[in-house]
């Protein structure tokens, strides 16, 4: 679906992809008329949706007007409409059985991706490592093999010193793991681990204050950092290995970037690489032709000088596109900045 602008609580324009759109009219038309369209959705286009629900967050009336234009329809609006976890779960109840809408919830509040080893790499290395670490080496062996190999670096090095040294041993000798035995292993994860993962009431407290630092602007960001540094560095050192930033967009591969660049908008492609350093920019364009890039740096000239705060939340806007696209499984997101940080 054509992606439009749509005007936000604060005035500010902010672009809502097609499934958010389809997600905002199916909480506003409620269970009631909701559950026949959702009946007639699989399953994957419902877990799509259902995320889409809960990243919603409010829409305000202005919104809602907006979108009965481009979908044609009658949408009554006597008030905002938000989409979160609990209006997502209650909408799914009123036609998905309990434990089918168990399932997806769970999956929603879990860790992003589509298969088992998917959600695997986005686990933090710490958080599998400590749950691995009772399991067999054999079986360590095969979960490791299934990951991508910076991951499992990681999650090695987070393993007791004996038990990762058992472990390497056996991912050398390791032969092709029968169907039967690795179906075993991902139920076991999922009905094991994952589910205690999602229902997990106490998160990562560096994982979580990562997310509170993304949402600063940069000067408040570099301010607690700065700060943080002097008081706790390992602290400091932890969020900022866990942040991802505007910058870090450049770590994703070209074909990751090229999808990426097919669903932002140009104007706020611009608006954010006006606040970008030239390596940032150089990624981008390598992977633009010729002619658009050309135009995107015409744009980018004609837009004169710009407010530091609009960059902040355009470049903020697009790394939550490409989060997005990361949990729907569209592109992978490396989270390790250790080995490509640059100098100059």
């Amino acid at each position: 679906m054509r992606r439009q602008l749509v005007m936000g609580e604060r005035g500010a324009k902010r672009p809502l992809s097609g499934d958010e759109k389809a997600a905002a009219l199916l909480l506003a038309l409620g269970p009631d008329y909701g559950r026949p369209i959702l009946e007639q959705l699989d399953e994957l286009e419902i877990r799509s949706l259902s995320r889409a629900m809960v990243r919603l967050g409010p829409l305000t009336p202005e919104m809602l007007d907006e979108l009965m234009i481009e979908f044609v329809t009658s949408i009554t609006s006597s008030g905002a409409v938000s989409g979160n976890t609990d209006t997502t779960q209650r909408l799914l109840l009123s036609f998905l059985p309990p434990d089918r809408v168990e399932i997806i919830m769970d999956e929603i509040r879990g860790p992003a991706g589509r298969t088992m080893w998917e959600k695997l790499a986005n686990v933090h290395e710490d958080v599998l490592a400590n749950y691995l670490k009772n399991e067999y080496p054999q079986t360590i062996a095969v979960v490791l093999s299934k990951i991508p190999t910076e991951h499992a670096s990681r999650v090695l090095a987070a393993l007791p010193e004996e038990l990762a040294l058992d472990v390497v041993e056996r991912m050398l000798g390791l032969d092709p793991v029968q169907k039967d035995i690795l179906e075993k292993i991902e139920s076991t994860l999922r009905t094991e681990f994952m589910s205690t993962l999602s229902h997990s009431k106490r998160r990562d407290s560096h994982e979580q204050m990562a997310e509170i630092f993304n949402a600063f602007d940069r000067q408040t960001e570099a301010r607690f950092l700065t700060a943080l540094e002097e008081t706790n560095r390992e602290d400091a050192e932890k969020i900022k290995a866990l942040m991802f930033t505007f910058e870090d967009l450049t770590r994703l591969d070209a074909s990751a970037i090229q999808a990426l660049l097919q669903k932002l908008d140009k104007r706020e492609l611009g608006l954010a690489l006006k606040g970008a350093n030239d390596h940032v920019r150089g990624i981008f364009f390598s992977n633009m032709s010729q002619r658009a890039g050309r135009m995107l740096l015409e744009d980018m000239e004609a837009m004169g000088p710009v407010r530091l705060k609009d960059v902040d939340e355009t470049q903020a806007r697009i790394v939550g596109i490409a989060k997005d696209m990361a949990a729907r499984g569209e592109i992978v997101i490396q989270k390790s900045k250790s080995d490509d940080e640059m100098v100059v």
